[in-house]
């Protein structure tokens, strides 16, 4: 299929990107990869009357540390960007490891990390990983910006804390305190497909006990789902097999996922469990 009709401008600054998207005349969408928006428009599912395209505007394609330790992701910064950078590597490796299970590196190539979390595919890495670092996004529109965190910013399926004339314009992240530990799992019928289920865990170790946990599912509802149940059942204890086993039981008794055709609920709720079993090792392992 082919899109409808629609105005494509690329403006240079954002003022004049926000102007833009203000004019209530005519629906606008934010342009930057395009990886989810060109295929909705091609299939008609979305038909917005205008095209701002934000790729030419400089100060959205910055990524960075800034002096208090956090990262800044700008908002057309693509994503093969950020999971080959060192400085996120080093910093912010959970973050790295999820950018890399996103589609194919072509997808990689052209998508962005903002786009990709305002677009918001319950089944996604990104929101999920988003959450479990603390993320907040910097929300701008004509006349001011606000700061939106994550646990506020995911209001369900393709929906966010984003008005029809406001831009993303950036992620930041804070720094992981030390010797906390992470890890990336997900499981999906191919390599590149959303997730069935997928888990990011950041452990922080206190000597032999687990300090602080945060545990974070995609794929299992319509937003990402922290699960403050298992975290408890793992925090102030030393690691080991029961304390996993017990986070593992709380995991299955609080989640409610839903079935599709691809995954049963019941099946998601088993994976859900083994995948988190797999995964805290994994974050302990790296809390040294």
């Amino acid at each position: 299929m082919k899109p409808g009709p629609f105005d494509y401008i690329a403006p240079a600054a954002l003022p004049e990107a926000l102007r833009l998207l203000s004019d209530t005349e005519r629906d606008g969408k934010v342009l930057a990869g395009g990886q989810s928006l060109i295929p909705m428009l091609n299939m008609r599912l979305a038909r917005p009357e205008l095209l701002v395209d934000i790729t030419r505007i400089p100060e959205l394609d910055r990524l960075g540390v800034d002096a208090d330790g956090a990262l800044r992701i700008g908002a057309s910064v693509r994503q093969s960007t950020v999971a080959a950078d060192p400085a996120v590597r080093a910093g912010w490796p959970l973050l790295a490891a999820a950018v890399e299970r996103i589609g194919h590196p072509q997808i990689r190539n052209r998508g962005t990390v903002c786009g990709s979390l305002v677009h918001h595919d319950p089944a996604a890495e990104l929101p999920a990983v988003a959450l479990a670092l603390d993320a907040r996004f910097t929300v701008a529109r004509a006349g001011g910006s606000r700061t939106v965190p994550a646990g506020d910013f995911f209001r369900g399926t393709f929906t966010t804390d984003v008005e029809p004339e406001e831009i993303v314009t950036e992620a930041v992240v804070p720094p992981l305190r030390a010797g906390t530990g992470w890890a990336f799992r997900e499981l999906a019928q191919r390599r590149g497909d959303f997730a069935a289920v997928g888990l990011a865990v950041l452990l922080r170790a206190d000597g032999a006990a687990v300090g602080s946990a945060r545990l974070v599912y995609c794929g299992v509802g319509g937003t990402p789902v922290r699960v403050p149940e298992a975290e408890q059942a793992l925090v102030g204890r030393e690691f080991g097999a029961a304390s996993r086993s017990d986070a593992a039981r709380a995991v299955g008794a609080v989640l409610d996922p839903p079935g599709d055709v691809h995954a049963s609920a019941r099946w998601r709720r088993e994976a859900a469990e083994v995948l988190l079993a797999r995964a805290l090792t994994e974050a302990w392992e790296r809390t040294t």
